[in-house]
């Protein structure tokens, strides 16, 4: 029963109505994240010379903000049960956008992963986590009950490898690896087989291991691998040692806004895209990376709720692929600053320069917020054998 049913958008007339259940609190904690990390790219972007600072990264990103959030509040008014009947398109066009940017894509730093459009960027692989996720929801959402019997599994691996195998072959390591954290989340909600996981994690760590062995990836890339194993090896175990300078030099306050001396001295590579917490640890100290990690723990916290409470299998699953995308994310960008995991070039959300990380990062919190704000609409038409508007 939704609006084209008949359901009307007044929640005054109906108690079902999406407009009484909107959760905008996920949102306001996007913009907190986006607005901080517009703080710190303009720090990691002005250098020494402040008087000829350059404005372009700062004006870019926020116009990649104000358009994350249009796309959030025109995707809230979208019934997210259309996307059940989408789903095949939509993770067609995003094997053909994979294939497409590998023959007509720019390459940067040793990856062909974007389409130019002028002075404007757009990388495929951004989009394809999110058709991903669609297309692993529509297909696990089909059983009513019970643990995923092994057909299923396959059918959810060959949706997952086709487009994580291109985004390895273009090669982009670090959003293969968001891919298959949100395959394995998934996976897990799905009751799938714990020997069936097991096995899983198992041919992934072999599939890494002839990968890093592989003519596959470029020098660099095997080069942060193996700084991650051993820190005094590479060139890469250099960049983040000072990614770590950084964030040691901030204390408990930092040094002041604008005032970091690693930031200023460009020391620590690409800070406006993968070293973007550098920032706001060194600036803003302990204390700072704390706000970023509480506005986090609470987006997070707010995304487990909404898959908790979905009124469907599909909106669980979706809000639950969501989820693990800026968990693995969040966890991954921050633990490579610090030492604990490999450097990828997996952006922060929200905060990260980028406007395709920042359009698919508001978009996931609009889906999610989509599904919540259905949940009892979405529920009564399950309950009646109508699963969808």
């Amino acid at each position: 029963m939704t609006a084209s049913s008949g359901r009307s958008l007044n929640p005054r007339s109906d108690p079902a109505s999406p407009w009484w259940h909107i959760d905008p609190t996920p949102a306001m904690a996007a913009v907190g994240l986006g607005i901080i990390g517009l703080l710190g790219i303009y720090s990691a972007t002005r250098g020494r010379d402040v008087d000829n600072y350059v404005t372009f990264f700062v004006e870019r990103q926020g116009l990649f903000l104000v358009v994350g959030v249009l796309a959030f509040v025109g995707l809230i008014f979208f019934d997210y049960r259309w996307l059940a009947r989408l789903a095949v398109p939509i993770y067609a066009a995003s094997i053909l956008l994979l294939i497409a940017v590998m023959v007509v894509g720019v390459e940067v730093n040793g990856a062909k992963s974007w389409f130019s459009f002028g002075t404007f960027r757009m990388q495929p692989a951004e989009f394809a986590k999110l058709g991903l996720i669609v297309a692993l929801a529509a297909a696990m959402s089909r059983r009513v009950e019970g643990t995923m019997p092994l057909q299923e599994l396959v059918n959810a691996i060959v949706i997952a490898m086709i487009p994580i195998s291109f985004v390895v072959l273009q090669p982009d390591v670090g959003t293969a690896m968001v891919m298959f954290a949100i395959t394995a989340a998934m996976l897990l909600v799905g009751r799938a087989e714990a020997h069936h996981l097991i096995f899983l994690v198992a041919l992934a760590a072999l599939a890494v291991g002839l990968l890093v062995n592989s003519s596959l990836l470029a020098d660099y890339q095997k080069d942060r691998l193996e700084a991650f194993l051993d820190p005094s090896a590479t060139i890469a175990s250099y960049n983040q040692r000072q990614a770590q300078i950084a964030i040691g030099n901030g204390g408990m306050t930092g040094t002041g806004f604008g005032e970091g001396t690693q930031t200023k001295s460009g020391l620590v590579p690409e800070q406006q895209t993968d070293f973007i917490f550098t920032v706001i640890g060194e600036e803003f100290g302990f204390a700072g990376g704390t706000v970023v990690l509480v506005l986090f723990a609470y987006l997070l916290w707010r995304l487990y709720r909404m898959a908790r409470l979905a009124g469907d299998s599909f909106g669980s699953y979706l809000v639950t692929g969501v989820l693990a995308m800026f968990a693995f994310q969040m966890f991954q960008s921050i633990g490579m600053t610090m030492g604990i995991m490999p450097v990828t070039g997996i952006p922060l959300p929200f905060m990260s320069y980028g406007g395709s990380s920042a359009l698919t990062s508001f978009l996931g919190v609009g889906l999610a917020v989509s599904v919540h704000m259905r949940r009892f609409a979405a529920g009564i038409e399950s309950e009646i054998g109508n699963p969808g508007p």
